[in-house]
């Protein structure tokens, strides 16, 4: 009876370690920071539903750029809307943008227009001075037409270079 117990208390001992080394492990892990990114944000100004092609469901565009570090400021300095073929659309800033700490900012591409087409997409390049979190930069669509309703997001991906 003691050879169990102690055989018992042993595994209790060894997987309480475990699982505090595998608690310290995850609390030191870090996310990655960066001074700057560019960010491909995939944008949809409508998308194809049931058998019609020819009649798409037109959304509004929402790109939503979110500082999320809570002490240090970032600097945007392009958000360009480029078409299914690539050509760009429009510059949506012409001066950088600073954004706060915690602060976002959005753009709109409205819903009657539908010049980017279902592979339109955004470029963002923003920087900070101190390494940060990178900013959560995100495209939010919406639409309806007679009773169909829909709404999606996308999340932007950093381009590598």
């Amino acid at each position: 009876m003691l050879k169990k117990n102690l055989i018992n208390a042993l595994i209790v001992t060894v997987c309480f370690l475990l699982l505090t080394a595998t608690a310290t492990l995850a609390r030191e892990e870090h996310l990655p920071t960066s001074k700057g990114q560019t960010v491909y944000v995939p944008a949809y100004s409508h998308i194809y539903h049931g058998n019609r092609e020819s009649s798409p469901l037109l959304l509004t565009v929402t790109v939503s750029i979110r500082n999320i570090s809570p002490t240090h400021n970032l600097t945007i300095s392009t958000v360009d809307y480029y078409a299914s073929q690539g050509e760009i659309l429009k510059k949506y800033i012409t001066a950088p943008l600073v954004l706060r700490p915690l602060n976002s900012q959005r753009f709109i591409v409205a819903q009657n227009d539908d010049s980017g087409g279902s592979g339109a997409n955004f470029i963002v390049k923003w920087q900070s001075a101190e390494p940060i979190s990178p900013p959560i930069i995100e495209t939010i669509m919406i639409g309806s037409q007679n009773q169909l309703g829909i709404s999606f997001t996308s999340r932007g991906q950093e381009i590598y270079k």
